[in-house]
């Protein structure tokens, strides 16, 4: 197998720090999280073979597997939208199983961001910052997302499958001429590749440690956390909440994960999903 996609990355001219499962297990000091991981050199979207594995729980689909991807041929964005995916960066989805409520799911995604932000932290040094509800960023350019993704009843989360993209060692003048210049990577930034496997390694185990805390109803510690990298509080924005636009100051993030945004004539709105523009 592995000879199979060392032939396939020559001839795409990739062949350096390939996220082979035994080199990220290789030192990985996770309980669970990428305990099992399936490998691709290419995948259409890793959430959805994340979310084929995990529907009917298999045998062996145990929470924590992860779907990993040297590029994606039609990522996902929130909102449906394409996020592009090229060689060199890390495109991955975590399967979870919490015993949680729906409600936990925009929860779960900043409890992402900020382990996102940790690992580029202990990694490379990098300051980060978190673009309310999903983006990454760095230098006010977008560096890498979350999309949640989950299956749930009433009260009771069936699955739910976490994809993160991390633009690490890739060139911003691969992604599509008008965005390139809102796209920056790891790479551009440091003047220098990092080892994406160690980052990925980081990565797994900082989000394990996040996601330990959230089960145990410890949101509030973490959310602090979200908090001192936002980007988004404090500023004057505007928000598109299923096609019509709202603005105002946002001026807090509660408990539920949802935006508090201050609108001109002082009213106080509670936004659960919406794309800041």
């Amino acid at each position: 197998m592995t000879k199979e996609i060392l032939k396939y990355l020559k001839e795409q001219e990739y062949v350096s720090d390939l996220l082979l499962p035994q080199e990220i297990k290789n030192g990985l000091s996770t309980v669970y999280i990428g305990q099992k991981i399936f490998y691709f050199p290419e995948l259409e979207s890793t959430n959805i073979i994340a979310k084929v594995k995990a529907s009917p729980r298999v045998e062996g689909i145990n929470e924590g597997t992860i779907i990993i991807a040297e590029r994606q041929s039609a990522g996902k964005g929130r909102l449906g939208r394409r996020w592009f995916s090229p060689l060199g960066g890390i495109w991955l989805s975590i399967i979870l199983y919490p015993q949680l409520s729906p409600s936990y799911i925009p929860r779960i995604t900043l409890m992402t961001a900020v382990a996102i932000v940790k690992a580029m932290e202990r990694c490379a040094q990098i300051k980060a910052q978190i673009k309310w509800p999903n983006d990454i960023l760095i230098n006010e350019k977008k560096v890498g997302g979350i999309l949640t993704e989950m299956s749930a009843e009433l009260d009771m989360i069936n699955w739910v499958v976490v994809g993160i993209g991390i633009n690490v060692n890739v060139d911003h003048r691969e992604f599509p001429e008008d965005i390139q210049e809102k796209i920056i990577s790891l790479q551009e930034f440091l003047g220098k590749e990092i080892s994406r496997v160690r980052l990925a390694q980081i990565l797994l185990e900082e989000f394990e440690k996040y996601y330990e805390r959230l089960k145990r109803r410890e949101f509030s510690s973490i959310l602090k956390e979200w908090k001192l990298s936002s980007h988004t509080l404090g500023k004057k924005i505007k928000i598109n909440i299923g096609g019509k636009v709202v603005s105002g100051e946002a001026i807090n993030v509660n408990e539920e994960g949802a935006l508090i945004l201050k609108k001109e004539n002082g009213e106080l709105e509670k936004i659960i999903s919406g794309t800041i523009i």
